[in-house]
């Protein structure tokens, strides 16, 4: 009977991989962004929360009720967004008033629909204009940058077993990861023309492009 130390002795000591090698690929598609979101906000003022509040909600209910006449899933969908109420101070630490902020969000891919609907708004101003991809897009051009990536990923490394004097490789193990890069900005109104636009104007605005990019990474057993 083979002793526990005996049958120890007898493993192979581990080696390290030969031969491996370790690369990445990645795959770039430019797509023009199809997603607006057009943030309106108000702030008011006033001796106390309640009031500040009171008035908020009023202006925020006269938005929603305009908003929701053209709201339709995917091409405008509107949502609330950020509220705060804050007090203001005099030197001397005490309360002299309260001031506060609401904002609704209009956001979808009918661009003409959403920029309409902003000026029809008329108790809350535009704040913020953002461009992005939507969730359709994003998948279809994730893919295409992917088969891109893996193209690329499987040519260095025949290129790179050639090199080294091999026939070709195997693959040991990849990981794909995806990133949108960073958009051209987008050319936009001004905020403070925003303020100022007649009821029932359309918002100018005007969408520009952005990078999808997706890696390719890993180790490949040259043969």
């Amino acid at each position: 009977m083979m002793s526990a130390g005996a049958a120890m002795a007898q493993v192979a000591p581990w080696a390290p991989p030969q031969n491996v090698l370790q690369l990445s690929a990645t795959g770039t598609v430019e797509v023009q962004q199809d997603l607006l979101s057009m943030t309106l906000s108000t702030t008011r003022d006033a001796a106390d929360a309640a009031t500040v509040q009171a008035q908020l909600k009023t202006a925020l209910d006269a938005a929603l009720t305009e908003a929701r006449k053209n709201a339709q899933p995917g091409l405008l969908d509107v949502r609330t967004g950020n509220f705060s109420l804050v007090p203001r101070y005099t030197r001397d630490g005490k309360i002299t008033g309260w001031q506060g902020t609401t904002e609704l969000v209009l956001e979808g891919k009918d661009f003409p629909r959403i920029t309409q609907t902003a000026g029809r708004v008329s108790t809350l101003t535009v704040g913020g204009i953002g461009f992005g991809l939507s969730r359709e897009q994003r998948a279809k051009v994730e893919a295409e940058a992917q088969t891109i990536a893996i193209e690329n990923f499987k040519q260095k490394a025949g290129e790179l077993a050639k090199g080294f004097g091999f026939g070709g490789y195997t693959l040991r193990e990849v990981s794909v990861n995806a990133n949108q890069g960073e958009p051209i900005r987008p050319r936009m109104m001004a905020m403070e023309a925003s303020s100022k636009m007649s009821y029932d104007a359309a918002v100018p605005v005007e969408a520009g492009k952005t990078s999808v990019v997706v890696n390719v990474s890993g180790s490949v057993q040259l043969k």
